[in-house]
C-alpha cells in the first residue's frame, strides 16, 4: 500500500487561496478606514500646531492678525527680499521651514515642481506649489509675493487679515468692513481662520454658488466664488478647520455656507437645502444637511 505523499492538492491549493481572497475582500475596506481615519488624526493635528503659531504671532502683534497679500507685501532686510505678509510669511518664525506642517496628509501632491513644471490638476486632494525659484526663502520667480520652495494644502480665511487702513477693497471684497484684523473678537470660536483649501487663502461668503464637484477647476483669483476653493470632500463629507479660538474641528461640506467668515456675512443669502443637494450630478446629496 503506497503511503501519502506530503503537500497540498490542487484542490486544497484553491480552497486556502479561495480563503484569502474572502478575507482580504473583508479586511482592505476596514485598512482604508483605517488608514484615512489616521490621516484625518495627523491634519488635525497639523492645524493644532498651527494654532500655536497664530497664538504666539498674535502674542507678538498685540493681537493683530497678519496683513495678507498686497502691493509692496516684499521688503529688504540687510540686503535680501523677504516676503513679510501672507500667513506663511508671517509666521515662519514660529514654525521655521517645517514645509509639511503646511500639509493636510489626504492631499500632498503639488500642482507644480520647484521648476516651474506642472505637475498636476486642481483637485480635491491637490497641495499648492511647489512655487518656483533659483533659492529657497527668496521671493518666488513665478510670483514674487510668495517664497520659492513652499508649498501646502491648508488656506487662510482671508478676512481675517489685517489690510493696511487706506484699502477699501480687494477686487470686490469690502475689506474696511468686513475683516476681523484682529484675534481678540466675540465669538472667535465660530470664526475659521486656517484649514483645508486649494489655495494660499480664501475670501468665501454666504451667498456662494454650489461647486459643481469637489475638485472643481477655479485657478488662483479667477472666480469671486471662493467656496470653491473649500468646498473639498477630502474627510468624507468633512473639512478640518483651526479657529479663531485656536480649536480644531471637523466642519461639513454644506456647514460652509453658515460659518461667521466675515464680520457682515448675510445668512439669509445662502443657497437653499435643493440648490446645494442639486449642484452638478448631485454629489453632495449624500453629505449631513445643516438646515
Amino acid at each position: 500500500m503506497s503511503k501519502r505523499q506530503n503537500g497540498f492538492t490542487l484542490v486544497e491549493l484553491l480552497v486556502v487561496i479561495a480563503i484569502i481572497a474572502l478575507l482580504m475582500s473583508i479586511l482592505m475596506p476596514a485598512l482604508a478606514r483605517v488608514r484615512a481615519q489616521a490621516k484625518n488624526v495627523l491634519c488635525q493635528s497639523n492645524l493644532r500646531q498651527w494654532g500655536v503659531c497664530f497664538g504666539m504671532y498674535a502674542d507678538d502683534w498685540e493681537g493683530s492678525a497678519p496683513r495678507g497679500w498686497w502691493e509692496g507685501s516684499s521688503v529688504v532686510t540687510g540686503g535680501d527680499t523677504l516676503n513679510t505678509d501672507y500667513w506663511m510669511d508671517a509666521l515662519r518664525p514660529c514654525y521655521g521651514d517645517q514645509h509639511d506642517l503646511r500639509l493636510c496628509p489626504t492631499a500632498t501632491k503639488t500642482l507644480t515642481n520647484r521648476d516651474g513644471t506642472v505637475n498636476g490638476a486642481y483637485g480635491t486632494f491637490s497641495a499648492w506649489g511647489v512655487f518656483s525659484g533659483e533659492e529657497c526663502g527668496r521671493p518666488s520667480s513665478w510670483w514674487g509675493s510668495v517664497t520659492a520652495c513652499d508649498y501646502g494644502s491648508f488656506g487662510m480665511n482671508a478676512w481675517v487679515c489685517n489690510p493696511p487702513a487706506d484699502k477699501a477693497l480687494f477686487e470686490s471684497h469690502d475689506v474696511a468692513r468686513n475683516n476681523w484684523r484682529t484675534f481678540t473678537v466675540k465669538g472667535a470660536g465660530s470664526i475659521p481662520l486656517l484649514g483645508d483649501e486649494g489655495w494660499i487663502d480664501c475670501w468665501p461668503d454666504s451667498k456662494d454658488k454650489v461647486p459643481e464637484f469637489s475638485g472643481e477647476d477655479w485657478g488662483p483669483y479667477a472666480k469671486t466664488d471662493h467656496m470653491v476653493r473649500i468646498c473639498l470632500n477630502r474627510h468624507s463629507g468633512y473639512v478640518n478647520w483651526l479657529f479663531m479660538d485656536y480649536s480644531v474641528r471637523p466642519v461639513g461640506l454644506k456647514e460652509l455656507w453658515i460659518l461667521k467668515w466675515h464680520k457682515f456675512i448675510d445668512f439669509d443669502l445662502r443657497p437653499t437645502r435643493e440648490e446645494l443637494n442639486s449642484a452638478g450630478d448631485g454629489w453632495m446629496r449624500r453629505f449631513k444637511d445643516y438646515w
